[in-house]
């Protein structure tokens, strides 16, 4: 493959101007844009189309997805999604629609947003959802302010968010900007949340608690009762972030485990693709004292229409554009009427039976990060490869050139030389045996060769960097070849 970029490719002796159709106009830039808005010249490569296509055909077969490749990502459940919920996004019906017109225009994609709301919250046990929010931390914030305006609304003085310290690192962030001290509550040994240290933090001053459940280690907070009665007896409320739901869809219900506030990853457990920014979407969802407080509008019906409703006593206002990212809305709601109650269940079955094979066959290969069976994902600490020189970053760019994407590393910060694996539902059980025999192949070459996995990988086109340079200094500009 040629990696130049198209500029260095131009060529000054072919014409990039565009070909003037038979019989249709082709009006000048002047005519239709004022001359001072104009640029004077645009550096456009020259370049025939053959070549144009060829350039970017090959630079997308340098793309890394989910679509391609085996793709672990822990945490973030980066699973196949089925290409019929983007055929049915795309539906003109659906794309041709603009938010500012009339609800009797818009009556059939104000009824996917009420029946989504309806299935989403029989699967959680919550009384209302918005789909506001574009993505799982603005979900959370969302969340968040609801809480605080609950309390606010009762006249109590409450400045305290209890986060574990295998938290995502979202959840702290969230609490600070919503205007919280948050404070750490520490995980036992098996790397649940320590009861007896959590009864000792909680308070009157104690606004809520934000957990995940399964956690990020992958594993159920058993004692999640105890928990929610510990959170509860101090006025405080129980916020649940949906990152890791894809476990627990059609198993068990956050409202059975005491949660207030939910928020549901729809672009992670309901059949979006994410990464890159985008598009994605966060279902916040709250038990019945509570729904006054939701985002405006919400989609409701009356004498069999769907209209939106402004008419929320305690709302806190609006925290998106419009009524959120609308074909994300759509995949999901495809998504869970094709699967249905006993699909939606097998998703999660079949998700926690993946994750547990891995952790059997790898076990004595890699250290665990806890003794417990972990639900949808595992957690695999490398210390014993440390021990020989190797990291579990450099076991991790190993793995590029098998095809296979890293996993989660160095998270969560309660594992030294953590690697976080989800292999989800939809990964069949010969892609799991080759992921295994790449882990124990690439162990081998820790024990016979070690002083190599500095030079890892050997298959990219671009090798190691510097990192922390890499981060704090991006190079983002175009170089004319040359320059």
């Amino acid at each position: 493959m040629d990696k130049r970029l198209i500029f260095e490719k131009s060529d000054d002796s072919k014409d990039n101007k565009l070909v003037n159709p038979p019989d249709i106009p082709l009006n000048s830039p002047e005519s239709i844009i004022p001359k001072e808005l104009l640029r004077e010249d645009l550096p456009l490569p020259s370049l025939g189309e053959l070549d144009v296509v060829r350039h970017y055909t090959n630079l997308s077969k340098l793309n890394f997805s989910v679509d391609t490749n085996f793709y672990p990502l822990g945490s973030c459940t980066m699973k196949y999604n089925p290409k019929v919920n983007e055929d049915i996004a795309k539906l003109k019906t659906f794309t041709h629609l603009h938010p500012y017109q009339p609800e009797s225009y818009i009556q059939g994609a104000l009824k996917v947003i009420y029946e989504l709301e309806k299935l989403l919250c029989v699967l959680t046990g919550m009384a209302r959802f918005s789909f506001q929010p574009p993505a799982g931390a603005s979900g959370e914030f969302t969340g968040m302010m609801i809480i605080r305006a609950y309390h606010k609304l009762r006249k109590e003085k409450r400045y305290k968010v209890i986060i574990p310290d295998s938290s995502h690192g979202t959840n702290p962030a969230t609490a600070s900007m919503c205007g919280y001290k948050t404070v750490v509550v520490p995980s036992t040994k098996e790397g649940l949340v320590d009861i007896d240290n959590l009864r000792k933090l909680v308070d009157e001053e104690t606004s809520a608690m934000m957990l995940t459940n399964p956690n990020t280690l992958g594993l159920f907070e058993e004692r999640i009762l105890d928990i929610s009665e510990i959170v509860h007896s101090r006025g405080a409320l129980l916020y649940y972030d949906g990152a890791n739901f894809n476990a627990l869809l059609g198993i068990t219900k956050p409202s059975l485990m005491g949660f207030d506030v939910i928020h549901l990853n729809l672009h992670k457990t309901f059949s979006t693709p994410h990464g890159s920014g985008g598009p994605g979407s966060a279902g916040v969802g709250v038990k019945e004292e509570l729904k006054e407080f939701l985002p405006v509008p919400l989609v409701d019906i009356k004498n069999g229409r769907y209209y939106l409703n402004y008419k929320l006593k305690n709302s806190i206002g609006k925290v998106k554009s419009f009524y959120g990212n609308f074909n994300v809305l759509v995949k999901a709601y495809a998504y869970i009427l094709r699967l249905g109650e006993e699909g939606l269940k097998r998703v999660s079955k079949h998700s926690v039976l993946n994750a547990n094979y891995l952790r059997e066959k790898l076990k004595d290969t890699y250290k665990l990060a806890s003794p417990n069976r972990c639900m949808h994902e595992l957690v695999l600490s490398c210390i014993w490869q440390k021990e020989k020189g190797v990291k579990a970053g450099d076991i991790a760019k190993r793995l590029i050139d098998f095809g296979i994407h890293p996993p989660t590393m160095y998270f969560p910060l309660i594992v030294k030389e953590a690697l976080m694996i989800e292999p989800t539902e939809t990964e069949s059980k010969s892609t799991l045996d080759y992921f295994i025999q790449i882990m124990k192949q690439i162990n081998d070459e820790v024990n016979f060769s070690p002083e190599n996995f500095k030079n890892y990988p050997l298959t990219t086109p671009v090798r190691r960097v510097d990192e922390t340079y890499a981060a704090r200094f991006p190079d983002i500009r175009w170089k004319k070849a040359g320059v």
